[in-house]
């Protein structure tokens, strides 16, 4: 990834520019009646010619509730997403920040228009973001900008990364013990529209490989992230590999549809099919068997990124903050 990232303009560096104090630079910006207009007009211009952004944070100075955060989720509709939401909601509610919410279904163009939106409107950003050329655009911005699961794909940005090499490994060697050899999986589809990294199926094959699984191309599915999307791609599994014993998904979401499809079909859970989730969602525990599932913290997740994005906003460049990493857990159900 390009690290030409252009260095964070404060309003320290406005200040030494103009020959001014910090005070008077804040006061121009703020608007406030006691400064001279020609300083006001001068520190103004300076401002813009060195790309500083008069942001709500900077304002903060004088008054805290106005700084506010931008999350961008992939789906509203999700539900791994109103978990995480709550997180940053709770941690920027402990520090009297306001939060806003933008939508980007992982599409390309719309991840590329909210980052352009979001250092206009808010101090700094929280995102889930797929494409690569969104995580660049904002790595070279002058916001500060935490990614929600950063996972060693963009070095110049801030970022909770989720341990999925860990968390897949243990799901998958916990269905060997179980003593399943056709293991097959379900993968989210998007992820290769993006041509985004997929640790999880990079794993899989790995682990597969380890134990001299059978496995190839045909023995992954690629689904629509949704309960029709998971019930559709097992579909298309049972159509080339009927003896399959188990079943590990990208998420808990194409898992459930996946499990439900499957006993609509007339087979039983776990003794005909196994299933392993990734996610921990809550429903997943409302299903029939209950879902077996590697669980992720979310709402830490959240928490985590709010506080990643509080070091950046006292003044501290990318690369200085700590890494934060969430372990996800295996959750031993019925449907293994």
């Amino acid at each position: 990834m390009p690290t030409n990232r252009k260095p964070r303009i404060t309003i320290d560096h406005v200040a030494r520019a103009t020959g001014v104090s910090r005070q008077t630079v804040s006061r121009a910006i703020n608007n406030k009646s006691e400064i001279d207009p020609d300083t006001r007009q001068r520190i103004l211009e300076a401002a813009r010619t060195m790309g500083y952004r008069p942001s709500r944070f900077a304002r903060g100075l004088v008054r805290q509730d106005l700084i506010t955060i931008g999350l961008v989720i992939a789906d509203v509709l999700n539900p791994f997403f109103p978990e995480v939401t709550a997180g940053v909601l709770e941690a920027a509610e402990r520090r009297g920040w306001q939060v806003v919410v933008y939508n980007t279904g992982s599409e390309y163009r719309k991840e590329l228009e909210v980052v352009d939106m979001l250092t206009d409107q808010v101090d700094a950003g929280v995102a889930f973001l797929l494409h690569h050329d969104a995580i660049v655009k904002a790595a070279t911005s002058n916001m500060p900008f935490v990614l929600l699961d950063k996972g060693g794909r963009a070095p110049a940005v801030a970022g909770v990364r989720i341990d999925f090499e860990g968390g897949t490994r243990q799901g998958l060697e916990y269905l060997v013990s179980k003593g399943h050899r056709r293991i097959a999986m379900l993968d989210d589809e998007s992820s290769r529209v993006a041509q985004a990294p997929n640790t999880r199926r990079e794993l899989y094959l790995k682990v597969m490989g380890e134990h001299g699984l059978p496995v190839n191309s045909d023995w992954i599915q690629p689904a629509h992230n949704s309960i029709d999307g998971g019930a559709a791609a097992l579909e298309r599994l049972l159509a080339v590999h009927r003896d399959v014993t188990a079943v590990f998904a990208y998420n808990d979401v194409i898992a459930i549809g996946a499990q439900l499809r499957a006993r609509h079909l007339g087979l039983r859970v776990p003794e005909d099919l196994a299933f392993l989730g990734f996610d921990g969602l809550s429903i997943g525990e409302l299903v029939e068997p209950p879902l077996t599932t590697l669980h992720i913290d979310k709402r830490r997740l959240g928490e985590l990124a709010v506080e990643q994005a509080a070091l950046l906003l006292n003044g501290a460049e990318a690369d200085e903050v700590p890494e934060a990493v969430i372990e996800p857990q295996l959750a031993i159900r019925a449907s293994v």
